[in-house]
């Protein structure tokens, strides 16, 4: 581990995670047989490999209510802080990050929870700020969500302002801001060293909140030569405000033995089986409420969408995947997270020929085989 903590922040690597595990299907919008079953067991056995194997760390979905069709995709989710710790608990290496909503959670909970699995993890916990954009889960919470995002994210800098003080104050303080009204408040435990911060925006008002705040901030990569230029500016954004922050974004796998069979499973679970009904809710929430996704690209991945919720994706053989995950770090990511139809049957195949392919690209570590025996 780093003198910073967490590893995260070393910079000696292409990081490498895993999205959405605690959620039904994955990342993957399918009726077909097989999609990802989302429970403990599940997820335990998948993180132990993971760890084995020196993937770097596993990031959430903070979800309260599912997008329909068939499947009701993303109906079925562990809650994120409770997961984390009990996936760190049981995990001698890799990272597991929080995802948290502001507006459903309160910051001086919040701040008490994460010091704790601080302490649980030795230092291999994150959080992952969302400041909120799905309505229906909003109404669901009996909340309003605002139309304005420089509403949402002055709640979600009052929100993390408060955060950081009772992770670095030593004395009870008060506080007398817009959005909250706190007295004698204290952090005890405090995180031994800083946590990794990510946060996920696109509008203009979202992404001065990330580099303001976060030292990862989450973006999809639709066109690499588009992604090449906003990673640029991204960064020289964050340097305006003396702050280095690293941008990951989001990619979905399927890899097999030869480029036929990984499209015939693709067309599978991603055509002729996807719930295109879930996929139109999606799409169209994300049209309405946020701007996570460019609005004139979002249209024309439809497919992609069903495939992997919009990721970069990973389809063929292992030097084919490969050559894609080096086509991300050329073009400026620190990292990216991976998605499986099936996580934990089909990362193995993964580990074994496309981490290789990595190392001797010179992007990520060597793995010994028996370190990453399942």
């Amino acid at each position: 581990m780093s003198v910073t903590g967490n590893s995260m922040f070393n910079r000696d690597r292409f990081l490498l995670g895993t999205f959405a595990t605690n959620c039904s299907s994955g990342m993957t919008v399918t009726k077909a047989e097989g999609r990802w079953n989302n429970s403990w067991d599940n997820n335990l056995r998948l993180a132990r490999m993971l760890d084995a194997a020196g993937i770097d760390f596993m990031l959430p979905i903070a979800r309260w209510i599912g997008y329909g069709g068939e499947t009701n995709f993303h109906g079925g989710v562990l809650e994120t802080m409770t997961w984390a710790a009990g996936l760190l608990a049981q995990t001698s290496n890799i990272n597991v990050f929080a995802t948290i909503h502001t507006v459903a959670n309160h910051p001086v909970v919040v701040a008490k929870q994460l010091a704790t699995i601080d302490q649980i993890s030795h230092g291999r916990v994150g959080l992952n700020i969302v400041a909120g954009w799905n309505k229906p889960e909003y109404e669901a919470l009996g909340l309003d969500l605002p139309a304005d995002h420089e509403s949402r994210y002055g709640y979600a800098q009052e929100w993390f302002d408060i955060v950081k003080a009772l992770w670095t104050r030593t004395e009870a303080f008060d506080w007398d801001g817009t959005y909250f009204k706190l007295k004698n408040v204290l952090g005890d435990p405090r995180p031994a060293s800083p946590l990794p911060i990510l946060n996920a925006a696109g509008s203009a008002q979202g992404r001065d909140f990330a580099v303001r705040n976060a030292d990862f901030l989450f973006t999809p990569a639709i066109d690499l030569e588009r992604s090449r230029e906003e990673v640029a500016e991204l960064k020289a954004h964050g340097e305006t405000v003396g702050r280095d922050v690293d941008v990951l974004t989001f990619s979905h796998v399927v890899c097999r033995p030869t480029e036929k069979e990984a499209q015939d499973f693709l067309k599978h679970t991603a055509d002729t089986n996807a719930d295109w009904d879930a996929v139109d809710n999606l799409i169209r929430l994300q049209f309405a409420h946020a701007q996570s996704f460019p609005h004139d690209l979002l249209a024309l991945i439809r497919s992609r969408m069903a495939a992997g919720h919009g990721g970069f994706p990973l389809t063929g053989t292992p030097e084919q995947v490969a050559e894609g995950l080096i086509a991300l770090h050329k073009a400026g990511f620190g990292g990216t997270t991976l998605s499986f139809v099936d996580y934990a049957e089909e990362f193995p195949y993964f580990r074994d020929t496309v981490l290789p392919l990595l190392a001797e690209h010179g992007i990520r570590p060597a793995v010994k085989a028996a370190e990453a025996a399942e």
